[in-house]
């Protein structure tokens, strides 16, 4: 007999976590929802060619890809074969491959508008709250299956978007009470500016990919890696003096003006930063300018976000986002501005499990439980639980006649707060034994009063 068994980097989640995972995606859904932003859902797998080529050539290499169907029938088994050996090449084939997981929310989103704009009322303003998947090496806070919340804006070119989007992120992290989380703010357009300054535009991706890995493997193997890639020693040089800017906000945004503020796209990006930056300071919202934020995906073009966890819990990054102004010409219809920001749930469990973060009553499902007495008894029980129902309270009855101690040892496995206990004496008084589990306070009170209970 096989022994049962999850797939790699998969988990299964029983109910008290679902419930801890509920309390963050309500938290978020709220939060989005005050701010104006409608629900969206799009399918688990979307045609390969639609996310192909989206990710960059290192995310491209973790889209789960999906056998076509078929594949058992004899007369395709050579033609299969040779598809299969055209994949294992990296190349495409849709004799063997039409479709794939989807890797994000974002691409699938871009899609939908393309497919849908004439009917849209822009600015357009969605969230999504679905299962993401990646062929990643699993390991703590990284997973091949893994939830995404997304917020996205499009149709507008606005940067209050920009603003609101940071704010977002506080609000929610504030009510999850997950403090000392860093925002993480930089310009596509600045790492663009200083690409042109190092030899052309069209580097910026090799530059921006590079130096996003400054914090794992440190400024010198940043450089020998620049240096593989063909970079002269002015090139590094300059590199190097963007790299070493620092101080506060305020400073940095200085010493970058005067580092590439005579290129064109250096200086729309910073000023596009100061107007964040003002902002945000306006509305007490922090934030850090980390000039070595990248975010690696080609379709970023404007500002971009990452939220990382509290230092004291290593996890990393939460979150992250950006502008990215063409993203629906990728499907044919171009000039459609947009601007997203994405909530890794699956950290943010793991950073509030670990700092001890959800409420105590976040477990309690069932609110009351009545115990079984016998077959009169349990009739009398259901129909005043009916009644708690039908009043939105949450209850249930015993399933068997047992003694009272396993009854009591039901409840405190399920966190359940109170227990009524209904027996012959309390029948014929029409009244019920009523009992707060956790304070062990112990009542009798009629049974038509029991509605009006505060549980």
């Amino acid at each position: 007999m096989t022994k049962p068994s999850l797939p790699q980097g998969t988990r299964d989640f029983g109910p008290d976590v679902v419930r801890k995972r509920n309390y963050i995606l309500n938290t978020i859904k709220h939060v989005f929802e005050l701010y104006g932003f409608q629900p969206l859902e799009t399918p688990a797998m979307e045609n390969l060619d639609t996310l192909m080529g989206k990710y960059g050539e290192e995310g491209d290499k973790l889209i789960f890809k999906i056998f076509n169907n078929g594949l058992d029938n004899p007369e395709k088994h050579k033609q299969a074969k040779e598809d299969f050996e055209k994949v294992l090449q990296g190349k495409n084939s849709k004799g063997i491959t039409e479709r794939a997981l989807k890797y994000d929310l974002t691409i699938p989103f871009a899609r939908y508008v393309a497919m849908n704009h004439n009917q849209l009322t822009f600015p357009f303003k969605r969230y999504q709250i679905q299962p993401v998947w990646r062929a990643d090496r699993p390991q703590k806070g990284r997973y091949r299956e893994f939830y995404q919340c997304d917020a996205d804006v499009v149709g507008s070119n606005s940067l209050l978007n920009e603003v609101e989007l940071a704010l977002i992120y506080h609000e929610v992290f504030t009510q999850l009470g997950i403090k000392n989380y860093e925002l993480k703010i930089n310009h596509r357009k600045i790492l663009s500016a200083l690409a042109k300054l190092c030899g052309g535009a069209e580097k910026m991706n090799e530059i921006a990919i590079i130096i996003d890995k400054l914090d794992k493997i440190g400024l010198e193997k940043v450089k020998d890696e620049l240096k593989q890639k063909g970079f002269t020693k002015e090139q590094l040089s300059t590199i190097e003096k963007y790299l070493s800017i620092s101080g506060s906000n305020e400073e940095k945004l200085i010493k970058l003006n005067e580092l590439i503020g005579s290129t064109e796209s250096g200086k729309k990006g910073i000023d596009e930063m100061n107007f964040l930056h003002s902002q945000l300071t306006i509305h007490h919202s922090p934030f850090i300018i980390d000039l070595t934020l990248a975010r690696g995906l080609n379709y970023y073009t404007g500002i971009i976000f990452e939220t990382k966890a509290p230092a004291d819990v290593k996890i990393g990054s939460i979150g992250g986002g950006g502008r990215y102004d063409d993203l629906t010409g990728l499907f044919g219809v171009p000039d459609i501005p947009g601007v997203g920001i994405s909530f890794g749930v699956d950290r943010i469990y793991d950073v509030m499990e670990e700092l001890n973060l959800f409420p105590s009553d976040v477990h309690v499902g069932t609110q009351v439980l009545f115990f079984n007495l016998g077959e009169k008894e349990s009739k009398n029980a259901f129909a005043l639980m009916q009644q708690l129902r039908n009043a939105n309270i949450r209850c249930e009855l015993y399933h068997e006649q047992v003694k009272f101690d396993k009854q009591f040892k039901y409840a405190e496995k399920k966190n359940i707060p109170f227990v009524v206990i209904i027996g012959s004496k309390e029948m014929e008084e029409k009244t019920c034994t009523l009992k707060t589990l956790l304070q062990g306070v112990q009542q009798t009170i009629p049974q038509q009063e029991l509605i009006n209970f505060k549980f």
